[in-house]
């Protein structure tokens, strides 16, 4: 396979690749300068409730104070806590009066006792499984009450911040690049409408002159030998004014109605049989179709989708013999065309890029044959164009389906 010719230069790719790190790179450093943020935050609580737990143990083990103030050390020695906190008895019952068994936290005070008391072992269950309770002992040897804390809501906050801000920043990133698409993609619009309206334009004076020419040698008494010859260039004029016709539709609404697609393929395929023969290849094409089958399409355009599929079909068969298998079915709603040749097929790597202009796998050629088709299928015809399979050496099969 010959080197495939591609559009885009390699410093695009690479600050493609560079902005993906750099981005990478901001993502990871959010993260790790929260998660040390939380950190933080998480051992100055520890701290906290450490000092809390330490306060009832002073007033446990203080010989005046015995039995302790647990109001007093609620209200007076921890009141800066913003945490939830529950503090429980040596058997991991909540404090009695409850008012005093909890902070930061939101109970039902109206419901009963025993409700209350339910609830408060649920969270201290939760609180557990997050952060292990501090022990308050008598003595270091009697353990008197468990100290059970959580995170507060700061800093659950703050844990999911840079995610929150990850995502809002991917939300961005995706809606610019959606717009950079589109604008990429109506700036190719616009260049394919102007190229080929130039194309259309630029060729149709020369076919005006030529097809004045024709008429002027059929008019005139010549050689009956040259009847042949002047039939023949006609033919060539009349294809160059399709071809300019073809060029002239790009960027307008084409007129599509219904059509016979197996004349239009019989058409195209009677076209290029009469050509074969001059390439010096033997390639035989073949047409199955259940018969007559209709599609609203425009003859013209769809024409050249054909042309384009079958050209690049005769041009995969390099070694001179094969065959291209040009299927055609439909169901209720969709008809479908299969162009099969047994060609050198698609190499893998190159798969994903054979629709993208500019790309060709031949020497010669602009690379903007299936771009172009691809672009008549689907935006014109509101139909597909892609790739069915190809193997490398066993021949590529494409297919377009239409609905009816």
């Amino acid at each position: 396979m010959k080197s495939p010719l591609k559009t885009g230069s390699p410093q695009s790719s690479k600050f493609k690749i560079g902005l993906l790190i750099f981005a990478f790179l901001i993502i990871g450093g959010t993260l790790w300068y929260t998660h040390t943020i939380v950190s933080e935050l998480e051992d100055r609580q520890k701290q906290v409730a450490d000092l809390y737990a330490k306060s009832l143990e002073y007033l446990a083990n203080a010989p005046e104070t015995m039995g302790g103030d647990y109001g007093f050390v609620f209200d007076e020695i921890i009141r800066a806590i913003d945490f939830p906190i529950i503090l429980t008895d040596a058997h991991n019952e909540p404090i009695t009066p409850l008012v005093n068994a909890y902070k930061n936290l939101e109970i039902d005070t109206s419901a009963s006792a025993k409700e209350q008391r339910a609830r408060l072992k649920t969270l201290l269950a939760q609180m557990d499984s997050r952060n292990k309770p501090i022990t308050v002992a008598y003595q270091d040897s009697i353990v008197l009450n468990y100290v059970h804390f959580d995170e507060s809501p700061l800093v659950t906050r703050l844990r999911w911040l840079p995610y929150v801000e990850i995502s809002i920043i991917g939300l961005f990133i995706l809606i610019g690049y959606i717009s950079f698409s589109y604008v990429k993609r109506s700036e190719q619009g616009n260049i394919w409408i102007g190229m080929a309206r130039e194309t259309a334009h630029q060729l149709g004076t020369p076919i005006s002159s030529m097809m004045g020419w024709v008429e002027l040698l059929k008019s005139s008494s010549l050689d009956p030998s040259l009847t042949t010859t002047i039939r023949d260039m006609e033919n060539d004029v009349q294809r160059l004014q399709k071809i300019a016709d073809r060029f002239s539709k790009i960027g307008s609404k084409p007129d599509l109605k219904p059509e016979n697609l197996t004349e239009i393929i019989s058409r195209t395929i009677q076209y290029f049989e009469r050509r074969i023969p001059q390439s010096g290849k033997k390639v035989q094409i073949r047409f199955e179709h259940p018969g007559a089958v209709n599609a609203s399409v425009n003859s013209e355009l769809f024409e050249w989708v054909l042309e384009n599929l079958i050209k690049n079909a005769l041009d995969a068969i390099e070694n001179g013999t094969g065959t291209i298998l040009i299927s055609l079915s439909e169901s209720d709603r969709i008809v479908t065309i299969d162009v099969a040749d047994t060609g050198k097929g698609i190499e893998g790597l190159y798969k994903k890029d054979i629709f993208r202009p500019g790309f060709s796998t031949k020497t010669r050629g602009w690379g903007l044959g299936l771009s172009l088709s691809q672009r008549i299928v689907e935006t014109y015809h509101k139909g597909r164009l892609f790739l069915k399979e190809s193997h490398a050496g066993s021949g590529t099969t494409f297919r377009v389906r239409l609905k009816k």
